[in-house]
């Protein structure tokens, strides 16, 4: 329940003082925020990003400055498939072959740009991911602590790379951008930690699992992927104490109806049983969290549009 109250509490208030940016409303999404691009520069300036060759960068609206400077500085980017949708991921590189010379890297950095330019990737293809990039409702500065929209992407991602040895747990740093206001260390002089308290336990959700880690937030599961970097408009935060980094897919944790939405876990998991000669577990049913409303350009969303998405049982989800 806290992380849905931590969601609804981050947007309304990014609603209700305009920090929100299109597209709007940010319920159910990845906020984009007020100078999303400052904090997109200042990620450019760490010395992990200027040393990657390959980053990772989620494929939402505030991280889009962040994936046209992983491309501009002659790095190779890696993201996902939309939801993982229709495949897994693309990867692009400004110098690649079917990318026209004169076409400007802003046409790349979108996920139309990234699925007519873009490099498919298989899941057994051999690669390393330097540094991963990921986007955040709001995240703890003690912990790294994060939570996101709730569908669970970055986690599954996350598992799949690991599991794959495309991805060392113990070495890959991740790092997120977001507004000053997302920063949250379970103090109340947060802006707006009052309209979290407002909130109610069990609006969002079911009981919390097994394998759970205390944080300022609230407790974390075992799937969860935390963050080492934090950097917003005005500052990097490197997180003092950070939580370790869940290893592979928590078949357990998979609900059947994520399982269903994405081909590339079931294809991943069919070939591991086949390996195995056993059935992997399989998580208890969820009711998936609503998505985001399309086309909102304009102001607002209002407060307490949070869905009823109960992202519980060992899904793979937290996001």
């Amino acid at each position: 329940p806290w992380k849905w109250r931590i969601r609804r509490s981050v947007w309304d208030f990014m609603e209700e003082n305009d920090i929100a940016q299109f597209p709007r409303p940010v319920h159910h999404r990845i906020p984009n925020f007020l100078n999303a691009d400052l904090a997109a520069e200042n990620l450019a300036t760490l010395p992990e990003f200027q040393s990657a060759t390959l980053v990772k960068v989620n494929p939402d609206t505030p991280q889009r400055r962040v994936r046209h400077l992983v491309l501009s500085s002659n790095k190779t980017l890696l993201t996902p498939q939309p939801r993982l949708r229709t495949g897994f991921f693309s990867t692009l590189h400004k110098n690649n072959d079917n990318i026209p010379p004169a076409l400007p890297i802003e046409a790349l950095t979108n996920s139309k740009g990234a699925a007519q330019y873009g490099k498919s990737v298989t899941l057994y293809e051999s690669y390393n991911v330097d540094l991963v990039v990921v986007g955040s409702t709001a995240v703890c500065p003690k912990t790294g602590a994060r939570v996101g929209k709730g569908e669970g992407f970055a986690e599954l991602e996350w598992g799949i790379l690991s599991q794959q040895g495309n991805l060392d747990v113990a070495k890959v740093l991740v790092v997120t951008t977001v507004h000053d206001c997302q920063v949250f260390d379970g103090g109340m002089e947060e802006p707006w930690a009052s309209l979290m308290k407002e909130r109610g336990d069990g609006e969002e959700g079911a009981g919390e699992r097994r394998g759970t880690r205390d944080t300022p937030f609230g407790p974390l599961t075992e799937h969860d992927v935390p963050v080492d970097i934090i950097v917003t408009p005005t500052r990097i935060i490197r997180v003092s104490d950070p939580l370790p980094k869940p290893s592979g897919v928590y078949w357990d944790l998979l609900s059947p109806q994520k399982l269903a939405q994405i081909k590339v876990l079931r294809e991943l998991k069919k070939k591991l049983e086949e390996e195995l000669g056993e059935e992997l577990p399989s998580g208890p049913e969820e009711v998936l969290p609503p998505i985001a409303e399309r086309g909102g350009r304009g102001r607002g969303g209002g407060r307490g549009r949070g869905g009823r998405g109960r992202g519980r049982g060992r899904s793979g989800r937290s996001g």
